[in-house]
C-alpha cells in the first residue's frame, strides 16, 4: 500500500509530507484547492508523463517521492529483482523533474527508466478517475481479471505451460525438416563422392608408399644396370661360389686326412662359398621383384594424383580420407533415418497440440462460467449506483488458430449498454464521465478479491450524484477498503462520512502567491468539515447536526 508521499515544489505545493495508512481515506476541499495537483504529483512519482508546468514558479525543479509497502511476494518484487534491483523493506519510487523537460527517475535510491517506474507503479496503484482511467478499460488486462475472479489461475498458467511445450515442440519439428531438407539437398552430392571414395579406396600410409614406389621407378634404368652388373661379377662366366668350391677341393685333396693344418682355411673358404651363395640369391630375388614391380611409373603418378586431388577436394590429408569416406556414409545414413525422426517428432508436436488444446477448452468452459457470475454480480451493483437501467456482460469470442496463445483460445473483453435497447460496446467508449466511474467502483467492488493491486485511487467518483446515491457508493468504496487501501478525492458529504481516514485541502495565501496545505482531520474538526461539504460555506448548526449523524450512520 501507499505508506508515504513527499512533494517538493510541484505547482503550488512547496513541501508536503503525507503519511497513510490502509483503509478509506478521503482528501475533501473546495474546488481549486489543489486536490487534483495532489495526483498529478503522485502520477509523476507513477512514472507518468511529465509536463514542466508542474514545477512551481519559483523553483528550478519538482522533486515527488512516494514510499509503499508491499508483501514479498507481491508481482512487483519479482520484476525488480528481474532488473536487478534488490528491494529489501519499503519501497521507495522518487522522480525529479527539471525546468529543461528532462526527468531523473529512482527505486530506492538506485537510477532507474521511467518506463521501469511506470511499469512498477502499474503494480501497486491504480487511479479510476473521472476521466482518467487505466487498469480495467484496457481490454488486454480482462482475460487475466476474469481468471483471477473465477479462481482459474492455476488452470490458466497450466494451458500456458501447455502452449509453451506446443510451441517448443513445434521448434524442434522444423528444425528437424530444415535439416533433413538441406541433408537432401546434399545428397546427389553425398552419394557422388562417397562412390568416389569406394572407388578409389585410399589407404593409410598410401601417398608415402606410393611416393616411394615413384622415386624407385624413376630410377628404374639405372638400378637395374647396377643389379645386372653385380650379378655377372658374382655368378657369370666365373661364378665365386664355384671358385671357392674349387679352392676348397684342392685343399681337402692335398691335405688328405691330415686336415689340421687346413682347417681354418677350409672353414673359411666354406663360409665365403655359403655368403657368396646367399648374395647370388639375393640379387637373383632383386632382380625378379623389379622385373614384377606392379604398374608403371605413369601408373603410380596417376593413383598418386588421385588421392592427392580428393584430398584437396574434401580439405583432408590424403592419410585422412578413409575416415571422411566413414563420415560421408554415416551422413547418408542418417538421412535415410531423417524420415523417420521427423515422423516421431510430428507425433511429439500432435501431442503436444492435443494437450494445449484440450487444456485451453476446459479453461473456455471455466471462462464461460465465471463471466456468468461476473454478469451477475456486478449487475446487483448497480441499481444501488443509479444504473439501474444499463448493462453490464462479458464477452468472450474464440480466437482463430492462428491466434491462439499462452493465455488460451480465447478473447475476453467487459462491454456495457447504459440504456435498455442500446448495443453493448467498451466501457470507455459507452459510459460517460460519472457513469464510467461508477461503473470501475462496481467492477472494483466485485472484484477485490482477484485484484493484486494494493491501493485504489477514485478520483470525484461521486460527480453529478448525490442523496442515496452518494450514499451506495460511499458503502462500496467502505466494502472495497476492507481487502485493499483505497484513496478518494471527493465532493459529497455522504462519501466523506465513511472514511477511515480524513484530510482537508486547502489553499491559502502566502504573501503574493498561493500555497496548498493538507490538514489531517480528525473527531471536531472531521464533523466541520462534513457539514461545510453539506451547508457550503456558511456552517449552520443543522448541518453539524447533519454531519454527526452521516458520521454515526457510517460508524453504527
Amino acid at each position: 500500500m501507499l505508506a508515504g508521499l513527499s512533494i517538493r515544489d510541484v505547482v503550488i505545493i512547496d513541501r508536503l509530507d503525507l503519511n497513510f495508512r490502509g483503509g478509506l481515506s478521503v482528501l475533501t476541499g473546495e474546488t481549486g484547492a489543489g486536490k487534483s495537483i495532489l495526483l498529478d504529483a503522485l502520477g509523476l512519482a507513477l512514472g507518468e508523463r511529465s509536463d514542466v508546468g508542474l514545477i512551481a514558479s519559483n523553483s528550478d525543479r519538482a522533486v515527488v517521492c512516494a514510499v509503499f509497502e508491499a508483501p514479498d511476494d507481491h508481482p512487483v518484487r519479482a520484476l525488480l529483482a528481474e532488473q536487478g534491483f534488490e528491494i529489501d523493506g519499503a519501497l521507495v519510487l522518487r522522480r525529479v523533474l527539471n525546468r529543461d523537460g528532462r526527468t531523473r527517475a529512482f527505486i530506492n535510491d538506485q537510477p532507474a527508466s521511467v518506463g521501469l517506474l511506470r511499469r512498477v507503479g502499474e503494480l501497486l496503484v491504480e487511479v479510476q478517475g473521472q476521466f482518467e482511467q487505466r487498469g480495467l478499460l484496457n481490454p488486454a488486462t480482462h482475460r487475466g481479471i476474469l481468471d483471477a475472479f473465477g479462481g482459474l489461475t492455476e488452470r490458466a498458467r497450466a494451458t500456458r505451460t501447455n502452449h509453451l511445450a506446443w510451441r517448443r515442440a513445434e521448434e524442434v519439428l522444423a528444425e528437424a525438416i530444415a535439416g533433413m531438407e538441406k541433408a537432401a539437398a546434399d545428397e546427389d552430392y553425398l552419394r557422388h563422392a562417397l562412390g568416389e571414395l569406394v572407388s578409389l579406396d585410399p589407404r593409410i600410409g598410401e601417398e608415402d608408399e606410393l611416393t616411394g614406389k615413384r622415386a624407385a621407378l624413376m630410377n628404374r634404368d639405372r638400378l637395374t644396370a647396377g643389379l645386372d652388373s653385380a650379378r655377372e661379377e658374382v655368378a657369370g662366366r666365373f661364378p665365386i661360389e664355384d671358385a671357392l668350391r674349387k679352392a676348397q677341393a684342392h685343399l681337402e685333396r692335398a691335405s688328405g686326412d691330415d686336415t689340421g693344418i687346413f682347417a681354418p682355411v677350409i672353414a673359411a673358404l666354406e663360409r665365403a662359398a655359403a655368403e657368396s651363395a646367399e648374395a647370388v640369391n639375393a640379387l637373383r630375388s632383386a632382380s625378379i621383384a623389379f622385373d614384377d614391380e606392379a604398374g608403371t611409373p605413369e601408373d603410380i603418378e596417376e593413383r598418386l594424383f588421385a588421392i592427392r586431388e580428393l584430398a584437396r577436394k574434401h580439405r583432408v590429408k590424403a592419410d585422412e580420407l578413409p575416415e571422411v569416406r566413414t563420415k560421408i556414409a554415416g551422413q547418408l545414413e542418417n538421412l535415410d533415418n531423417k524420415s523417420g525422426e521427423v515422423e516421431r517428432l510430428t507425433e511429439d508436436r500432435d501431442r503436444a497440440r492435443t494437450a494445449y488444446l484440450e487444456a485451453g477448452e476446459a479453461l473456455s468452459q471455466n471462462r464461460i462460467e465465471a463471466a456468468t457470475k461476473l454478469d451477475q454480480a456486478v449487475a446487483l451493483e448497480l441499481a444501488p449506483l443509479k444504473l439501474e437501467k444499463a448493462t453490464f456482460a462479458t464477452r468472450i469470442e474464440r480466437l482463430s488458430e492462428n491466434d491462439w496463445g499462452a493465455g488460451g483460445l480465447d478473447r475476453v473483453a467487459f462491454e456495457v449498454a447504459t440504456n435498455p435497447g442500446t448495443p453493448l460496446g467498451p466501457l470507455k467508449k459507452i459510459a460517460s464521465g460519472g457513469e464510467l466511474a461508477r461503473f470501475m467502483l462496481a467492477l472494483k467492488v466485485v472484484l477485490a478479491q482477484a485484484n493484486p493491486i494494493p491501493t485504489l485511487i477514485f478520483d470525484e467518483v461521486d460527480t453529478g450524484i448525490g442523496g442515496a446515491t452518494a450514499a451506495a457508493v460511499g458503502e462500496r468504496l467502505d466494502r472495497l477498503a476492507r481487502s485493499t487501501q483505497v484513496l478518494v478525492v471527493t465532493h459529497s458529504p455522504q462519501v466523506a462520512a465513511r472514511g477511515d481516514h480524513h484530510w482537508r485541502v486547502i489553499k491559502e495565501a502566502d504573501g503574493d502567491a498561493a500555497v496548498t496545505r493538507i490538514d489531517a482531520l480528525t473527531d471536531d474538526a472531521r464533523l466541520e468539515e462534513i457539514a461545510r461539504m453539506l451547508s457550503g460555506r456558511d456552517v449552520s448548526d443543522e448541518a453539524r447536526s447533519a454531519a454527526g449523524r452521516l458520521i454515526a450512520g457510517e460508524a453504527s
